[in-house]
Order: structure tokens, then C-alpha cells, then sequence
């Protein structure tokens, strides 16, 4: 789908016409630079790559310094790719939030928060044990039986168990578009979006 990249802000919160508490997320969306068209001819699909934020040239290798050089625009921090656009698109073209004035609903998508290693009730919401009778006193948390001895024998694969959590790609649908203020390029949109502050999101329509 086509979009533009953004940077999570933080959460705030604004009130609506009818006078509502609405919690929203604040991103920062744009500018985003034109950096390859992709075309079936060449390519083998169609895509536009977009590049978002500032990158100094030192921190760049030869090869992405030659790559940003062809678009006639500086180094970039973020590289993605987007289909879809309805409008044509050449290399060095500058989006803006301004892309999204006319779309009600978006889609966000980010990398979750790292949690490290986790147990089951706060990985899967298990629920534990609330009432600790017949002298059990030490299982409160615990997964209980993953498997049977007889038979199979071996724990499936897939069982729900402790480990890493968090870290993950996570898409979320259909978030309702606050307020667009292109004068800061901020998006503020309702709820929450995956990640931590200062971490890049992809906003799709």
C-alpha cells in the first residue's frame, strides 16, 4: 500500500467536538525523499523506496552515498518501499504529511518493545492459580503440564511457554487520523502504535 515513514513522538491526549478524553499517538511523518523507482521492466515489480531522516555522509558507505547521489538528495537514516501510489513519482520528489489530508483511517506498523525473557502469564495471560489450597505454595505463576508422559512422550512444538517476548513486526489496522498538522509534518492518530519513542514506524493507507 502506499505511505510514508514516521517516528513514533509519545502519547498525549486531546479532546474531541463532543468534548471526549480521545488518547492519541503523536509520529512524525515526513519529509520523505524519493530515493529508487522500481519498475517490472527492471525490477521485476513495481515500488517506490522512500528515505527518512537525516544521515550524516561519514556514517555512510561508498555504495549508499553513490545510491542517495542518483536521487540527488543526502543520506538517509530509513530506507522502505511502498506500491500503490496513484500519482507519478521521480526520483528526488519530496511527500509530506500532507499525503494523508484526505484518508480517515491509517495503518501502522512498527517493531514492538523488547520485554526479554518473560514468563507465561505475562507472554500468553495465563491466568495462574488465585486460590492456593492443599498446601500448594509455590505455582502461582507457573505453566502447569506440557505434555503427557506414556504418550507422546515429547513436548509439541508450538506449546505456550516461557522466553523472549517482545521484539517483534507488528501491523496495527484502521487507526482513526486525529489531527494532521503538516507546519511540524505531525500525525496524530487514535490509541497506541507498536514501539518505543523515537522508533520508526511505517504509515500505509
Amino acid at each position: 500500500m502506499a505511505g510514508l515513514i514516521g517516528k513514533k513522538i509519545g502519547m498525549t491526549s486531546v479532546f474531541s467536538a463532543e468534548g471526549k478524553n480521545v488518547p492519541c499517538t503523536v509520529i512524525e511523518t515526513g519529509p520523505c525523499v524519493v530515493t529508487q523507482v522500481k519498475t517490472v521492466e527492471h525490477d521485476g515489480y513495481d515500488a517506490i523506496q522512500l528515505g527518512f531522516e537525516e544521515k550524516k555522509e561519514k556514517n555512510s558507505n561508498k555504495p549508499l552515498i553513490g545510491h542517495f547521489k542518483k536521487a540527488n538528495t543526502t543520506p538517509k537514516k530509513k530506507l522502505a518501499e511502498f506500491s500503490g501510489y496513484k500519482i507519478d513519482l521521480k526520483m528526488g520528489d519530496v511527500l509530506t504529511v500532507d499525503f494523508f489530508n484526505d484518508d480517515t483511517w491509517l495503518d501502522v506498523t512498527g517493531i514492538s518493545k523488547g520485554k526479554g525473557f518473560q514468563g507465561v502469564v505475562k507472554r500468553y495471560n495465563f491466568k495462574g492459580v488465585n486460590d492456593a489450597t492443599h498446601g500448594q505454595h509455590n505455582r502461582l505463576r507457573a505453566p502447569g503440564s506440557i505434555g503427557a508422559s506414556s504418550y507422546p512422550s515429547r513436548v509439541f512444538k508450538g506449546m505456550r511457554m516461557a522466553g523472549r517476548m517482545g521484539g517483534d513486526k507488528v501491523k496495527q489496522l484502521s487507526l482513526r487520523v486525529i489531527k494532521i498538522m503538516p507546519e511540524s509534518n505531525l500525525l496524530l492518530v487514535k490509541g497506541s502504535v507498536p514501539g518505543a519513542n523515537g522508533s520508526y514506524l511505517i504509515i500505509e493507507k
